[in-house]
């Protein structure tokens, strides 16, 4: 066997300073969005991603994919934004087995209210507290951790989440 691979001083740091920053992150970004609209970061992420794709529609699957889900909870979460009059699910025409969502004009209407805040709460949180050099140094991180681990767990073309979503007019914040 082989002798784990223990984390240095400066790794173990990263590493918990990592954890605390997104976990605190998350945390502000839910009292938020409950604090000024009633619902959930992973409430808010659903509205924008439908917002982003053709036709404001995704599969049921790319949907819970594409927001980290499952398919029980992506079903119990849209169930939610259905009785709100957000979102609607239907069957797709040349495919009965694929159940879609589609993001409602009042479900339109609720993001293009919320985002404003909710960007601006990001903006504050996260991107005036760095330099543009920080900025795209973050992304080339996340970019290197993120795109092994989707491969990992659903390697292309069969991963759904690699469906590309149009341009949207929400704050792309998430």
């Amino acid at each position: 066997m082989t002798p784990p691979r223990w984390l240095d001083d400066d790794e173990q740091a990263a590493w918990r300073s990592y954890l605390f920053a997104t976990q605190a992150l998350q945390a502000s970004l839910d009292r938020q969005l409950s604090r000024d609209a009633g619902m959930p970061h992973s409430v808010y992420l659903v509205l924008a991603m439908l917002s982003e794709a053709p036709e404001r529609t995704l599969s049921m699957g790319v949907l819970a994919e594409m927001v980290r889900a499952s398919p029980s909870r992506m079903s119990h979460a849209v169930a939610k934004l259905e009785t709100q009059g957000w979102v609607t699910r239907a069957r797709r025409p040349d495919n009965a087995r694929v159940v879609v969502a589609t993001l409602t004009d009042a479900g339109f209407e609720q993001l293009v209210e919320v985002a404003p805040l909710h960007v601006e709460h990001v903006r504050q949180s996260l991107f005036d507290r760095l330099t543009p050099q920080q900025v795209q140094q973050l992304r080339e991180i996340f970019d290197a951790v993120g795109e092994p681990l989707r491969d990992e767990e659903c390697p292309p073309p069969e991963c759904p989440g690699a469906v590309e979503a149009g341009p949207g007019a929400a704050d792309r914040a998430g």
